[in-house]
């Protein structure tokens, strides 16, 4: 398939709102591209060259593009910037541009074009900027009008087709059946290797059930971090689980850690395709890799743990921790605010002195060559208290073994009281189930007698920002919208939460919210600290975006002042959930506060419909 072809394709996704019709045209287009290009097509419609987890970027500022633009174009570069600033879109720019031009399409191969633009991510070294500008502006000049505009996008990272990998699994399926029966499978494949360009490859060869098959845990390659539900009262968690293990909840960083203990050994895996990452992390030489909750890479974030070969009796690992930082003078923790300063590229040396971690973990994955996610919790807890020796920086957590309510409720007292968050509880018989799925775990934080507030925080999604007045002026910003994800059908009187005195006539009556949508349940316009307001500003001029994103169900009475593309996630308390007729969830959060942002969490991480439901 040529360039220009798949472009076509990606304007009419561009120009569909429903998810439904998006799930059709992805399914026509990836039955007409071929098993090796079906990898680039997928990775390429998400506005990525390789997998969040596997990065490449371009690292060239839309400075850097409009030059690129220019040269293309035979323009001065002021004309471009010019332009820009009246459309805010540079693939907008590029296509005005290249439409002037006569017919110039070469019919450039969707594998040629990619090949190109790896070549340009790729160039690295003195004098690279200005090779990657040449570059670019070639493949510019070469391909038509459309191609050229999501190229341009692509490369600015706002490609903004409106969709993520599980409409990819959606499309896989329909592929196949013209229906969405093989999703779960494909999920449950998706969940274990999250890499869905290589996954598409091998349905493309095989077909959803032996892809699902053959897919299993890889060293190297994250898996899903399991995430807990929420239940309130210690007699409801056992009711619902029986036998427990209950661990101290830190505050602090997730931090998924890959092990092998010879840095260029040939590992044992499948490789399905050249260039695929099924084979354990790619083009790197590694010992130690880590990543977030949100599948980014942190390795050289977190410079502890490359000694973790003489912590372990092991050849292979993967771990499952929490990272929480710690005063060197006090051995007090600090708060997950202090900790997640960690998560940057420079000055790392001086904040491994300035905030030191601990990694506690508290699950093994994988080792030496097997996969352990199937074995109950006690075996895998067995095997993890064998394979860490006593060290101070990678600690097994204490864990509480019970049946009994009242255990388990003095356990979560005395986490409390110690300063943490609460109580992690664990099904004893449960698997490690990646995603928010079934009811192996289950978070106990708040007290439960707390009425005054939610039994958990919410995390929400900024979508958009409100002009400063008064002293707010200054910061550039009065008040942010904020949103939770869609999920199917679910009864709204269950989401009236706490406030008992509502009443409702329709107390069967469903709500349906699209998965992939994000619907607002508040303006957030109080308690921020003026740095927060400042920080707020910061990270918002790098997200916002001329028009709504097509995810975004808003009230036209709530719209912002700016919006900002799917990016920036919150962490917000609140005392209760109220019914709202303004917000598009149906509810909106009475007394929201920024608790802090959350870098280690994405999009697809934000509290869903049906998860706020159980908070209340």
């Amino acid at each position: 398939m040529t360039f220009g072809e798949l472009a076509q394709y990606f304007e009419k996704l561009e120009k569909t709102p429903s998810r439904l019709a998006m799930t059709e045209i992805l399914a026509e287009l990836f039955k007409k591209v071929s098993s090796e290009e079906i990898v680039v097509v997928v990775n390429l419609s998400l506005g990525q060259l390789r997998p969040k987890f596997d990065r490449l970027e371009f690292n060239l500022a839309e400075k850097m593009v409009m030059r690129a633009m220019a040269l293309a174009f035979g323009v001065p570069v002021d004309e471009v910037k010019e332009k820009y600033k009246g459309l805010g879109d540079i693939g907008a720019v590029v296509e005005t541009q290249n439409s002037k031009l006569k017919a110039q399409s070469l019919k450039l191969s969707i594998l040629g074009v990619f090949d190109k633009l790896v070549e340009i991510a790729r160039d690295s070294g003195q004098g690279s900027q200005e090779r990657k500008v040449a570059s670019l502006a070639g493949l510019l000049k070469d391909l038509d009008a459309k191609g050229g505009k999501y190229v341009g996008r692509m490369v600015v990272g706002k490609l903004r087709l409106g969709f993520s990998d599980m409409t990819i699994l959606d499309a896989l399926s329909w592929m196949e059946t013209g229906g969405k029966e093989k999703r779960k499978e494909l999920e449950n494949a998706y969940q274990l290797t999250p890499d869905v360009g290589e996954l598409a490859r091998l349905v493309k060869k095989v077909g959803c059930d032996k892809a699902q098959e053959k897919v299993e845990v890889k060293l190297g390659v994250p898996v899903i971090p399991a995430l807990a539900q929420r239940l309130k009262t210690a007699d409801e968690m056992i009711a619902k689980m029986e036998k427990v293990g209950v661990e101290p909840k830190y505050d602090g960083t997730r931090v998924q850690i890959h092990y092998r203990k010879t840095k260029n050994q040939k590992l044992k895996t499948k490789n399905y395709g050249a260039g695929g990452l099924f084979d354990g992390g790619g083009e790197k030489d590694w010992s130690v890799r880590t990543f977030t909750r949100n599948l980014d890479e942190t390795t050289e974030m977190f410079p502890e743990v490359q000694s973790l070969g003489d912590w372990v009796d092991a050849q292979e690992l993967i771990l499952d921790s929490e990272a929480v930082g710690f005063d060197p003078k006090t051995g007090k923790m600090r708060p997950f605010q202090e900790t997640i300063q960690r998560k940057r590229k420079h000055g790392v040396a001086q904040a491994a002195v300035e905030i030191p971690l601990k990694f506690f973990v508290f699950d093994v994955l994988y080792k030496d060559g097997k996969s352990l996610v199937k074995l109950p919790y006690h075996q895998r807890r067995e095997i993890l208290e064998k394979t860490i020796k006593k060290n101070e920086v990678v600690v097994v957590p204490e864990m509480l073994e019970t049946k009994e309510p009242d255990k388990l409720r003095e356990f979560h007292k005395r986490q409390l009281g110690g300063g943490l968050e609460g109580a992690l509880v664990k099904k004893w018989e449960g698997i490690y189930e990646p995603g928010r799925r079934g009811w192996s775990w289950v978070k106990f934080k708040e007290a439960e007698d707390s009425k005054a507030k939610l039994s958990d925080t919410v995390d929400a999604l900024v979508m958009g920002i409100y002009s400063g007045r008064g002293k707010r002026t200054s910061f550039g910003v009065g008040a942010f919208l904020i949103g939770i994800k869609g999920e199917g059908k679910i009864t709204s009187t269950k989401l009236q939460a706490s406030n008992k005195s509502q009443k409702s006539n329709d107390e069967n009556s469903k709500q349906s919210f699209e998965e992939g949508k994000f619907y607002t349940i508040s303006k957030v316009g109080t308690g921020l600290t003026d740095e927060q307001w400042r920080e707020l500003k910061t990270r918002s001029e790098k997200l916002k975006i001329e028009d709504k994103p097509k995810e975004y169900v808003v009230d036209k009475n709530q719209e912002p002042d700016v919006w900002l593309t799917p990016g920036l996630v919150v962490e917000i308390a609140a005392d209760e959930v109220t019914r709202s007729p303004i917000h598009t969830a149906g509810v909106a959060l009475r007394f929201p506060r920024l608790v802090g942002f959350r870098d280690d969490k994405g999009k697809d991480e934000v509290t869903s419909v049906r998860e706020l439901a159980q908070i209340g």
